[in-house]
């Protein structure tokens, strides 16, 4: 019986641990991106560059992610209104049945932006990678990143240890409902982020640099 308390205490204090460290990290992160963020065209100070974030074109059931939809749209807001002159599309291209980039590149030529405005990184794995390799292969130390909410903080924090200078145009959210799993996974990639600095985490891939004019 005593083995079976000792057993019941390590295990709450573990899960306080974990749940502290949450907590940690979630206002951590939250906090360096207050001020920062915009939901207002009109607002949002201008930058040479956009940093467009990759995640899937279409849900499990086949339906659109408007997670996807949403970010597309907000990106040719900024580029219509003068906003970023340039646009870099980072995702996930680990197959070759999946290429988040070459499908957010097909959904901007169609809405209209001109190609030469876009630039791919197809080692965006991961919102880490992305973000180091902005500055280490696409040369930029200030950007606006595009995506959700949630996603545009923990860009942010990373750009601050980076030494990029990020502000984050918000995408229309998913509601409380849809977006529940994203939301509590987040939470953990916050986590995680703290993780990567700790064990001196690279991106996956590096390589040539791109230059942007």
């Amino acid at each position: 019986m005593r083995k079976v308390r000792l057993i019941g205490y390590a295990l709450a204090v573990v899960l306080l641990l974990v749940l502290l460290a949450v907590f940690f990290c979630d206002r951590a992160i939250t906090n360096a991106a207050k001020g920062k963020l915009y939901s207002n065209i009109e607002n949002i100070p201008y930058n040479k560059t956009g940093l467009l974030l990759g995640t899937s074109r279409y849900l499990v059931g086949g339906l659109p992610n408007p997670y996807y939809t949403y970010r597309i749209a907000a990106a040719v807001r900024l580029l219509e209104a003068g906003k970023i002159t340039y646009i870099i599309i980072s995702g996930d291209n680990s197959t070759i049945y999946y290429n988040e980039p070459a499908f957010m590149r097909a959904d901007l030529l169609k809405a209209g932006v001109d190609s030469s405005c876009i630039y791919s990184d197809y080692a965006g794995f991961r919102t880490f990678d992305s973000i180091v390799r902005l500055k280490a292969i696409f040369g930029q130390d200030s950007v606006t990143v595009i995506s959700q909410p949630f996603q545009n903080e923990r860009a942010i924090y990373i750009a601050s240890r980076e030494g990029i200078a990020a502000i984050g145009f918000n995408a229309k959210d998913v509601d409380a409902a849809g977006g529940f799993k994203i939301q509590v996974r987040e939470k953990f990639a916050r986590v995680k982020v703290f993780i990567d600095y700790l064990l001196g985490a690279e991106p996956k891939f590096l390589g040539e640099k791109i230059p942007i004019p």
